[in-house]
């Protein structure tokens, strides 16, 4: 283990986030507001510590190991929560205690959606924008931004990319160099933020709701500047807008880069986790409008309207809201909840399973099945046209497996806290799921909720984030044997 440059890279990575609450400071001084302060503080206090972890380990010179990089990833990300919660705590409007800041930034970093503040409408704009921009950090994931500019600091990225895009199904080596890979996807990410940001401002958001919508819409992040959500504008074209970029970020976005390159929208349907994820969409929205129709809740336009969002929002693990659906007959938002932990495609800005992995795991089932009626077949398991090695089936199982364990783990923590059955397993839900709203007490948002929850809740996070594996291998002794 080289800790030397681990800290090294460390240190790099939080002088480069520190360059990232300037921006709020800009949006201070454009609105005439006394956020100023806290916000440069913050960034002295962040780039301080990073010229301080740097400086001591300037000199250290050696490739990063597979090893290195889960814990590079796991400290970054964990830093980041802590660094990320300083403004909300220095600034005066809020002065959140350090449990609910943390709690916030990492839900913002995590592009949970889970928040601890209300009275957005009142609070000032550098604040909102702050929460908006986490939540575009945290969606491209910082690490992958990070490593198009390693080369230049003289570090190499491969195992901390590798690292950030664990758990992918498809290959995530889409040009020859990581680098390239990084930048390709960046710019991706960049266009579809500007051209969701654009479309807001065209169905008649302000300039500033508009960024701060985009920056959360494409991370599939679910922050909002106004308590009511996208509810707040009452307009079917920005729903619209919203719907179509949601279900865009939720694909890989290595399908997205295949596209643009060959100029070919028809690979979006030769990719057969696509295909499925668009269905599953559909199906959920025939049922949720259906339901919602039939049994008298909505009349037919209302019942399109806000079924059709929130179905999507709630797959997609996004977690924007146009109206209380927690208020609805209750099998919907348990059904609509349920979906988030199939969640997006590999690959996205998105939480959950994800969709390539249960559709292997459904492949494998299916299989199984088969094989009890004929038991010497041959039965290889296939997406689209590409045949499954056993080892990926096989970690994908135990990924699940671990998933719904840590899932009830969360869960029974939380009841013991003395929260009640549906909270919890909402709460958890939501946690780890990087969903963001739930049900029962924590529908609204999760200031209600005791101190240790918040902190469990925010672990969670970081384990949906980070897809299980990356964070609890740390905890195993062979990480640790030389």
């Amino acid at each position: 283990m080289h800790f030397s440059v681990i800290a090294r890279i460390l240190g790099l990575l939080l002088m480069l986030f520190s360059i990232t609450l300037l921006p709020p400071i800009v949006v201070a001084m454009i609105y005439g507001e006394s956020t100023q302060q806290a916000f440069f503080l913050a960034f002295a206090i962040t780039f301080s510590i990073g010229m301080l972890v740097w400086l001591p380990n300037s000199r250290s010179q050696a490739d990063l190991r597979t090893r290195d990089g889960f814990l590079v990833t796991v400290l970054f990300w964990l830093t980041l929560g802590l660094i990320g919660a300083l403004p909300l705590m220095l600034v005066d409007p809020l002065q959140l205690s350090v449990a609910d800041a943390v709690f916030e930034s990492i839900s913002g970093l995590t592009t949970t959606g889970a928040t601890v503040i209300s009275g957005l409408d009142a609070l000032p704009r550098s604040i909102l924008y702050y929460r908006q921009q986490l939540q575009w950090l945290g969606g491209i994931g910082i690490v992958v931004i990070a490593v198009a500019i390693m080369p230049m600091l003289g570090l190499g990225g491969v195992q901390l990319y590798r690292t950030e895009a664990a758990g992918h199904v498809k290959d995530n080596k889409l040009t020859p160099r990581i680098t390239q890979t990084a930048k390709a996807l960046f710019l991706i990410y960049v266009v579809l933020t500007l051209a969701c940001g654009f479309s807001y401002w065209f169905a008649g958001m302000s300039a500033f709701d508009a960024i701060g919508h985009s920056f959360s819409t494409v991370a599939i992040g679910g922050f909002s500047t106004h308590d009511a959500s996208m509810g707040y504008f009452d307009s079917a074209l920005i729903n619209a807008i919203c719907i179509f970029f949601m279900i865009l970020a939720g694909m890989n976005f290595g399908l997205h880069f295949l596209a643009w390159n060959r100029k070919n929208p028809l690979a979006y349907l030769k990719d057969a986790e696509t295909r499925l994820y668009l269905t599953m969409l559909l199906g959920g929205i025939f049922i949720v409008c259906g339901y919602l129709y039939f049994a008298e809740v909505y009349n037919l336009a209302d019942s399109l309207s806000y079924g059709v969002f929130q179905l999507v929002s709630l797959m997609t693990t996004t977690g924007f809201a146009t109206t209380d659906y927690s208020q609805w007959p209750s099998v919907l938002p348990y059904t609509m909840i349920f979906l988030s932990f199939f969640g997006a495609c590999a690959g996205s800005t998105g939480g959950g399973i994800k969709i390539g992995r249960m559709m292997i795991l459904g492949k494998q089932s299916l299989r199984a099945i088969q094989r009890l009626i004929h038991p010497n077949a041959v039965i290889p398991l296939k997406v689209g046209n590409r045949i499954v090695d056993s080892r990926v089936t096989d970690a994908i199982w135990a990924f699940f497996g671990v998933y719904m364990a840590v899932f009830y783990g969360i869960v029974l923590v939380l009841l013991a806290l003395g929260l009640d059955y549906v909270t919890a397993w909402s709460a958890t839900t939501a946690s780890l799921n990087n969903l963001g709203p739930g049900l029962g007490d924590v529908a609204a948002n999760y200031a209600g909720i005791n101190d240790v929850a918040k902190w469990v809740l925010a672990g969670g996070m970081l384990l949906g984030r980070l897809e299980i594996f990356t964070l609890l291998v740390l905890f195993t002794p062979m990480f640790w044997r030389r």
